[in-house]
Formats: structure tokens, sequence, C-alpha cells
């Protein structure tokens, strides 16, 4: 009986892998779809490749640090070049968030210009 559960949790654990593993890959199929418009579109299938790990242990790295509200920061990367976008609380969170980033193997360096401090920038009027 304990043999069971721990092959059903086994097979769950797994499958729980394979589809985070499936994401970059995706957003790699989404960029070779669109027309060419940027300069990285020249990459190798490696290096976008590469750039999707990136992206994808930085949103993980996010999610389990604390100080950091994953799901208010989009992140994106080119060359190893990581961007991130959205909105944090105060500038010791965004200086969290660059610190974070950049300690991921394969980071080259962080642009954090587009990360806001208490919210999105006032648009209205």
């Amino acid at each position: 009986m304990r043999n069971h559960s721990m092959i059903r949790n086994s097979v769950l654990a797994t499958g729980l892998v394979l589809a985070f593993a499936a994401v970059p890959f995706n957003q790699v199929m989404a960029r070779d779809a669109a027309p060419m418009q940027k300069s990285s579109d020249d990459q190798t299938v490696p290096d976008k490749a590469a750039d999707a790990w990136i992206t994808t242990k930085v949103k993980s790295e996010f999610g389990t640090t604390k100080g950091i509200k994953a799901a208010d920061i989009s992140v994106s990367t080119n060359d190893g070049v990581v961007t991130l976008t959205g909105s944090v609380g105060s500038q010791n969170e965004k200086m969290h968030a660059e610190r974070v980033a950049q300690l991921v193997k394969g980071v080259k360096s962080v642009d954090v210009s587009h990360l806001t401090v208490g919210g999105a920038p006032s648009e209205q009027q």
C-alpha cells in the first residue's frame, strides 16, 4: 500500500516537472511562429532555449523567495539579459528581485528599468 502511494507521488511529481519544463519550449515555439521583428530572431535554437530556461528559472526563484511578489513581475530574457517588468511594493523589493535574478546561472545582466515601485505608473488624470 505504501508503495502505491510512493509511486503515485513520484508519477505526479514527474508530470509536474515535465509540464513546467515544456513552458520554456512553448515560448521558443511561439517566438519562431511570429514574423521576424527583432534581431533576437537571429538567435539559434539552443540560444533561445537557454533564454527560455533562464526565464523559467528566474520565475521559479521569485516564486520561492520571500519578499518578492512573483505574480506582479514579468520576466523575459534575450541573449542572457533578463528584463523585469511590472510593479513592486518598495525599492528594497526591486533591488532584492534584481539580486535574485542576477544569481541565476546564465544571467549576464538584469534590466529593472521597467519595474516600477509602488504599483503601476499613474496614467489616469
